[in-house]
């Protein structure tokens, strides 16, 4: 909500021109100066910045890196705006010994590399036809084109190398109550681009407070089975986004609840494992032994089994890496139970490898907890014993190679591998011993009849 003036009139102003309402209301002035920032005294960022001013030209830092550090988060990427053309971009950057990369030239984005970061540089444009997946964008000169054109209020927060904060949107009072405001009327945006339905739950996360926009969330909701439309790598960039955040489980539950969800990621029910999850690894444990992990909470999210996951991998064109795991998740493998003891979590710790093995072991305590609360609580301590362990132990390694059969004077073929195996089994229903000596002697023995 904007001071002042209310919301339906603002939605009117936009519908007409949202950018002619701006320069009305003397909405370009700065409004104060950010703080000192360490991100733009850096070597790369002056040599950026000084090559696009130089004679003259203009140029401020936009987006994210202004938004949180306005709130005092840490800035990882580097957005840079300019009324200079593309090819202007290119020549200055080179001029001053800048690397220019071509990343996008069509719709007006520039990458820098200096002192090596990534400093994306995007000329003013404003959007000429869109269809909820792509935009067809002309160059202007005009901030306010280029602002109105963006998602949410906080987002169209820029600031100038002296830094002084422009803030045409108020989104400085949308950061300060936590709230995710739409520039203008949410309609209007969504229809200009269907993935800003992930990114209003995905900034709720991030950067909002309760209660949402109830007015956005149903236009959402309306617009839903349109991002069907949208590329699987888009989608999966926004949820990997929401995942890792400390209001994953209340967000995620918010977009099942309004069907938001459902026509991209139907198996996303379990949003009680989730939870817990997200409680196992940021509040019940000291801090320091667990992080939030994205495709751990994806997998406590799904409901389903193996081909499920690699069904839903595959659907969001997840990485070979990612999709074995999320997968493995989802494998029929023994229940690890908080009063496992040796050699039986020595054998699970072998066959599973560290990372798998506290994939499947949080996810049994969350499904134990989610099932009988009162009952985990007295269960907690061997929980905890047993993570650490896991995180402290090294995984056995089987003593022998397939070239220790070969030296015992097998030749070369299947039978190797059958004798490992055989060997394997009893090493591991023996208790995984270290010493090879006794293997050596029994594979010896057994390959005489083999």
């Amino acid at each position: 909500m904007t001071p002042g003036k209310d919301n339906d009139d603002i939605d009117d102003a936009e519908d007409d021109d949202f950018a002619v309402y701006v320069h009305n209301q003397k909405r370009l002035d700065p409004k104060g100066e950010l703080p000192p920032q360490d991100w733009m005294e850096t070597d790369g960022a002056k040599a950026v910045m000084g090559a696009l001013m130089a004679d003259g030209g203009d140029a401020r830092f936009v987006g994210g890196c202004v938004r949180d550090a306005v709130i005092k988060r840490p800035v990882s990427d580097v957005d840079i705006a300019t009324p200079l053309k593309p090819d202007q971009v290119l020549r200055r950057l080179r001029a001053h010994g800048v690397k220019a990369i071509e990343t996008g030239i069509e719709h007006g984005t520039v990458t820098a590399m200096a002192d090596g970061k990534p400093y994306e540089i995007t000329t003013l444009r404003e959007d000429v036809k869109t269809d909820g997946r792509h935009a067809v964008v002309a160059f202007t000169e005009d901030w306010a084109r280029d602002a109105a054109r963006r998602d949410f209020t906080f987002n169209a927060l820029s600031c100038t190398v002296n830094r002084q904060l422009y803030d045409p949107f108020d989104g400085l009072l949308d950061l300060a109550e936590g709230r995710v405001r739409f520039i203008g009327a949410a309609r209007k945006r969504i229809e200009e681009d269907y993935l800003r339905i992930l990114r209003f739950f995905r900034f709720h996360a991030t950067h909002g407070r309760p209660p949402p926009d109830r007015r956005a969330i149903a236009v959402c909701r309306q617009y839903a089975r349109k991002l069907t439309t949208l590329p699987a790598e888009r989608i999966w960039s926004e949820i990997s986004k929401t995942l890792p955040t400390d209001g994953a489980a209340d967000v995620i539950g918010l977009m099942r609840a309004e069907r938001i969800l459902e026509p991209i990621l139907p198996e996303a029910k379990a949003i009680g494992r989730l939870r817990l999850i997200v409680w196992l690894e940021t509040r019940a444990l000291p801090p320091d032994v667990l992080s939030a992990d994205t495709i751990r909470r994806f997998g406590a999210l799904l409901d389903g089994d193996e081909k499920t996951a690699r069904d839903v991998a595959v659907r969001l064109r997840l990485s070979g890496p990612e999709t074995k795991r999320l997968a493995a998740m989802k494998a029929p493998e023994p229940l690890i139970r908080s009063d496992l003891e040796s050699p039986a979590r020595d054998r699970l710790l072998y066959r599973l490898d560290t990372e798998r093995f506290i994939d499947h072991l949080l996810l049994n305590w969350a499904d134990e907890r989610v099932g009988d609360s009162s009952r985990c609580r007295a269960q907690t301590a061997g929980w905890t014993e047993l993570l650490a362990w896991a995180r402290e132990t090294e995984p056995k390694v089987f003593p022998l190679k397939g070239r220790d059969m070969l030296n015992l004077g097998l030749d070369p073929g299947p039978k190797v591998g059958e004798l490992l195996k055989r060997l394997e089994k009893e090493w591991l229903d023996g208790g995984l011993n270290d010493d090879r000596r006794p293997l050596l002697v029994r594979a010896e023995a057994l390959v005489k009849n083999f």
